[in-house]
């Protein structure tokens, strides 16, 4: 008498389209049929969202792949019966509750099917010789039947993950092209129009550069991220082609050494017009406060400087990353004019805060552009409130940093 597998599972669970599926799977699988159990394992654990199963269920998967003594999952031997007490060890002891819901999760996935005993135990019964005549357990015939499939969508999903990685990588490299050229365009006071055309200047090119990033979302697909790697390498190129213009006109052999060109100021003041003016008030008073007034001047390591405002490090002159207060207070120099804090309002800052700190509150005011009209009127009035003893730095660079986690968190 041939043997009648289970279709039904025992006690109180229901029957469901699921199970139906599963079973019809694995009864169409050939007995000749024969797949590498890990490198399917492997391709699910790549394809589990398109699955629908969790890394938890997976694991169950992985120790019931373990219950199987053949690598090659073939032939009419692949139900195993683990008890759930062995199935939880090799699970790395996960809950009988835990384990019964990813079981099940399994099987509505398609992954396996349940041949149930009579009285719900797994088992199998064997013949004289030692062969296994009928068993009762986990069938995992449908990953045999699949296993094409699963491989199919797990390279759909490698194909998905490269592209995605190759846009980031783009937009990465585009964003420090950009930022770049425009802190070393400021640096040398480079023009920016030609014969009446082009952008006023390059707190105009570094908006539109912000206008770009700031709609590059946390967590994004592919699709939603091609157009902005797009736009920002149509910006690097025009900045790149307006570099190249000055360049050819000013110096066509691009010898240094004979051109002795002029080595401009690394501070640059033409962009003072971006600031709004502010009344002076009579009876002025030196620039440079009594030391008493000052903010202690590192309070605050630079680590968490650059953690609270990464924004500054784009910045930095040759490319090199900001190691000491030597190179930021360089790079906040380059800062400075695009945000168009004039010479007068830097030099009261400076007068109030010290030179540090009041760097540190430009890399803030560069960190919070977009909310920020005005950075030199801005800084003014911080100027004010700590002259009035009336501003701390350290609210501020906890709120970015919070800022930040919070929107890593998000993501």
């Amino acid at each position: 008498m041939e043997p009648h597998l289970s279709t039904t599972p025992f006690g109180r669970r229901r029957l469901t389209l699921a199970h139906v599926a599963g079973q019809a799977v694995a009864k169409a699988r050939s007995p000749d049929m024969a797949v590498h159990k890990w490198n399917v394992f492997r391709a699910i654990c790549t394809a589990k969202a398109r699955i629908g199963v969790s890394e938890r269920a997976l694991a169950v998967l992985d120790a019931l792949l373990t219950f199987h003594p053949e690598t090659a999952l073939t032939g009419d031997e692949l139900i195993v019966w683990p008890s759930n007490h062995q199935l939880s060890l090799r699970a790395h002891g996960m809950a009988p509750a835990t384990l019964r819901r990813h079981l099940a999760s399994l099987v509505d996935g398609g992954l396996i099917v349940r041949r149930d005993s009579p009285n719900g135990k797994r088992y199998a019964r064997k013949g004289r010789g030692g062969e296994v005549e009928l068993a009762f357990g986990f069938d995992l015939a449908p990953i045999v039947v699949r296993a094409a499939e699963f491989e199919a969508w797990a390279e759909e999903v490698r194909a998905q993950d490269r592209a995605l990685k190759l846009v980031r990588e783009r937009i990465t490299i585009c964003r420090r092209d950009v930022a770049k050229m425009i802190a070393m365009g400021i640096e040398e006071g480079l023009p920016t129009r030609r014969n009446g055309h082009g952008p006023a200047d390059w707190a105009e090119i570094h908006a539109l550069y912000r206008s770009i990033v700031e709609r590059i979302p946390r967590t994004a697909t592919c699709a939603a991220l091609e157009p902005i790697a797009e736009e920002l390498s149509l910006l690097a190129e025009e900045v790149h082609s307006l570099l190249e213009l000055h360049v050819n006109e000013t110096n066509p052999s691009g010898n240094e050494s004979q051109s002795e060109r002029h080595v401009q100021n690394s501070n640059p003041d033409y962009l003072t017009d971006l600031e709004p003016s502010l009344p002076i008030r009579l009876g002025g008073r030196d620039e440079r406060q009594p030391a008493s007034k000052k903010m202690p001047e590192g309070s605050y390591p630079l680590g968490m400087i650059l953690d609270a405002c990464p924004d500054i490090s784009d910045y930095a002159k040759g490319g090199h990353p900001i190691s000491n207060w030597r190179d930021f207070l360089a790079t906040v120099a380059v800062v400075r004019p695009m945000l168009g804090i004039s010479p007068s309002a830097w030099e009261e800052a400076r007068g109030v805060m010290g030179e540090v700190q009041a760097a540190v509150v430009v890399a803030c005011i560069l960190q919070r552009a977009t909310a920020i009209n005005s950075a030199g009127g801005y800084i003014r009035g911080l100027t004010r409130r700590a002259e009035a003893g009336e501003f701390s730095l350290g609210p501020m660079l906890m709120a970015l940093i919070g800022s930040r986690n919070r929107g890593k968190l998000r993501a």
